[in-house]
């Protein structure tokens, strides 16, 4: 363990942001640069020798926090990396994307701040990239075997790098211009700098990961082709289809799902764009969703410089504690202000869009809203309630319903669909059809970051398994987890 006494010693310190003021003003990281590293060890000190470490449960990837917690005390920064690659491929992505569920099941966290393990976890991986402890591993022969992975997101990558480091030729199929998935086009810059996943990628190349970009499986190439052409398939395309809002006024201009809006956004950071043709400069800007697809769309109203920006969320404000049916060491649903939300902008909860109202030129100008309550289950409209908000741009944020059904790829290969619309597997991951396998938001609808590495490495294994009788390659999803869809 680290400092027996640390937790007695330090109290919890996380990251510090950058001025609001001058953040919103460019499109980097909002923490502020070597902010962490001075206060890293301290805050590793406050892990416990605690007896049965619930952060391993509590993450879905099994991470190995008390072990690296200690070696990050003891600033021995090369252990403490291999500690951490060892469940947990890219490490530099959960450490600034992850809610941290391991911080909630944190056993210190009982009746004290919990141990800052997200900060941790950032702080022992930037400082592996500065030392060049981060290199290639290519494996050290070839099985034979190919392998189609479709989708770059984070299940698509893990999957592809276990396979790839296990002997397989994997080649890797997206169908937008760059790698990354989500993590290009989903994240704004200001949470995630797109070099992070540049480095990774270029790490995979050396280790002999193929990539294909701008090539839609299902529309530029047959699914069932794409089988015959490979020993094995992982398809690790996500939750793409947005939840849609049938409110009168919805054929409105300036109404935009989140992943219409966000990607053009990234686009003009990645220098494809001068300007967004969806742009809230000068705009009243309303947001549907009050989750983090939802706040990334805030920030990125704030960042283009909108007059205001406001977001609904149909559900009532959390709460600060921890309720009654959601106990250590659960992930609770607590009251949570991102560094967007510290921006500025206005939460409105329990709240229902009614419609939208727009100008003669057919552009939305207002939306007109209601508050709900739940009685006996039911939502409610509650009389008297009702008003009107401006709003010039609207994006829905509320959440996606499944893979994409319409470009061929289900129907292609002849996957079954379990009752919630995703791609039905078994506890290898593997689909109804031989060789064909699923990983992530495609099986497990949409989720977290953590549980899609989580996902991509436990697919990983099956498919090692299918094509060579067993595999060495670790798993961190039980076959009995309950997210399975058998």
């Amino acid at each position: 363990m680290a400092d027996p006494k640390g937790f007695l010693n330090h109290d919890r310190e996380v990251a510090k942001t950058r001025p609001v003021e001058e953040r919103v003003k460019d499109w980097n990281e909002v923490y502020q640069p070597g902010s962490l590293l001075p206060i890293i060890s301290k805050q590793a000190s406050r892990c416990m020798d605690c007896g049965i470490p619930f952060c391993h449960n509590g993450c879905p990837l099994g991470n190995l926090i008390p072990e690296w917690n200690d070696y990050a005390y003891r600033e021995d920064w090369e252990a403490a990396s291999e500690r951490l690659h060892a469940t947990n491929n890219f490490p530099e992505f959960t450490g600034r994307l992850c809610p941290a569920p391991c911080e909630a099941a944190c056993v210190l966290g009982i009746n004290q701040p919990p141990v800052t393990i997200k900060n941790v976890e950032v702080s022992i991986i930037d400082k592996a990239w500065d030392n060049g402890d981060v290199t290639p591993q290519p494996p050290e022969r070839l099985s034979g075997k190919t392998v189609a992975v479709i989708g770059s997101g984070p299940a698509g990558l893990a999957a592809a790098q276990q396979l790839t480091r296990a002997g397989h030729t994997v080649a890797v199929y997206e169908r937008a211009d760059r790698i990354g998935g989500l993590l290009r086009y989903g994240i704004p810059e200001f949470k995630m700098e797109k070099r992070h996943i540049n480095r990774r990628i270029e790490q995979m190349r050396a280790e002999g990961t193929k990539f294909r970009t701008e090539t839609e499986i299902g529309r530029d190439i047959d699914a069932a082709k794409l089988r015959r052409r490979y020993d094995a398939v992982v398809i690790a395309a996500g939750s793409t289809t947005s939840r849609d809002l049938p409110a009168p006024g919805r054929d409105l201009k300036g109404i935009h799902f989140a992943m219409e809006y966000l990607p053009l956004a990234n686009k003009v950071q990645e220098g494809d764009l001068t300007v967004s043709p969806i742009s809230a400069e000068g705009k009243h800007v309303v947001v549907i969703g009050g989750g983090d697809t939802g706040a990334d769309c805030v920030g990125t109203a704030h960042r283009q410089g909108a007059l205001s920006v406001t977001q609904l969320e149909i559900m009532p404000k959390p709460g600060e504690e921890r309720n009654a049916n959601q106990p250590w060491p659960t992930f609770p649903m607590l009251y949570k202000v991102t560094s967007a939300h510290e921006e500025g902008g206005e939460r409105i909860y329990s709240v229902n869009t009614t419609h939208f109202e727009g100008d003669e030129d057919g552009n939305v100008q207002a939306l007109h809203l209601v508050e709900v309550e739940f009685k006996d289950g039911k939502l409610e409209q509650k009389p008297g309630t009702e008003r009107r908000i401006p709003a010039q741009l609207v994006t829905l944020a509320m959440g996606f319903t499944g893979t994409d059904k319409e470009n061929g790829l289900v129907e292609q290969f002849g996957l079954e669909l379990d009752e919630r619309g995703n791609i039905a597997r078994n506890a290898d991951f593997e689909t109804n059809v031989p060789g064909v396998f699923v990983a992530g938001d495609a099986g497990r609808g949409q989720s977290l970051i953590v549980w899609a590495i989580a996902e991509g490495r436990s697919a990983a294994k099956g498919v090692d398994r299918f094509l060579t009788g067993a595999s060495a390659l670790p798993a961190p999803i039980k076959p009995t987890d309950r997210a399975l869809a058998v």
